[in-house]
């Protein structure tokens, strides 16, 4: 609630003082929040981004962003603002996991098929996009536990190098509530996928989705509208993992965003209010 406060505060008092308000995470892995004048046109590094009615709009920064990244605004009497922005650049760390089922780690031929049809449906759910504007509520943290594992660190499997993590783990006891880090559409329910096993989407407008990872029960339907807060699924071991955790992932257009820098520090709530 404070993060979506200081954001309107923060639009209301730029908007009309300049054509293009920015704020957020300008580094790899950031997400960053723009106002401009409604009908304006907005390209970010030359692919065009959606703008509400009202002018909002976000983008984002890959793991591996340049240093540096232009956005482009045309407003609606032809006038145009340039920006040259500047992202700052992360150190990775290094993350050794072993104990890991060795199919998990170097599948069979047979398991291919499953595997190229989990990422399909993983990238049709991601396709959403809609004038919705649930990220202006700001993040919170969809579990409470340990963290685990961060964004974008060398994975090691097994002795294996394989791909960067591109989310945040939450660990924790099976069936820990996990709730929606904000307003959303549940765009994907898959009880079982190889690699993330019981596998949750949901929607926060102009393609920025939040992906759960290894649970154990899911609570919601694709189609569902769900609000900030509300308890969705359960902290579950399925997929590949070496114990009970949750994977919040969040993509934003096809780049793969940092979920800890939106949901700032974790702030442990009682044990009464988590169920």
């Amino acid at each position: 609630m404070r993060i979506s406060i200081l954001l309107l505060l923060f639009f209301s008092t730029l908007a009309a003082a300049a054509p293009v308000a920015l704020q957020g995470n300008f580094t790899q892995g950031g997400l960053v929040f723009g106002k401009t004048t409604p009908g304006a046109r907005v390209t970010h590094d030359g692919e065009p981004v959606p703008v509400s009615p009202r002018g909002d709009f976000i983008i984002g920064f890959n793991k591996d962003a340049p240093q540096q990244s232009e956005l482009v605004v045309v407003l609606p009497d032809g006038d145009k603002e340039v920006r040259r922005l500047q992202i700052s650049q992360r150190e990775y760390r290094i993350q050794r996991i072993d104990g890991l089922p060795e199919r998990k780690v170097t599948p069979r031929e047979e398991d291919q098929k499953r595997i190229r049809s989990d990422r399909e449906a993983v990238k049709k759910a991601r396709l959403r996009q809609d004038q919705r504007i649930d990220f202006l509520q700001g993040f919170a943290w969809p579990a409470q536990g340990r963290i685990s594992g961060v964004y974008g660190s060398q994975r090691i499997l097994n002795g294996k190098p394989k791909w960067p993590h591109y989310g945040v783990d939450i660990a924790g006891p099976v069936g820990t509530p996990v709730r929606a880090p904000a307003d959303g559409i549940v765009t994907l329910v898959h009880p079982d996928m190889f690699y993330s096993g019981a596998t949750l989407i949901m929607d926060h407008g102009h393609g920025l989705s939040s992906t759960f990872l290894h649970l154990h029960k899911i609570l919601v339907k694709e189609g569902q509208k769900v609000e900030k807060g509300q308890v969705v699924a359960e902290m579950g071991a399925s997929g590949r993992v070496t114990g009970p955790h949750l994977d919040w992932r969040m993509n934003l257009r096809g780049k793969r965003l940092d979920p800890q820098l939106l949901a700032g520090p974790m702030i442990f709530e009682k044990a009464e209010n988590t169920k």
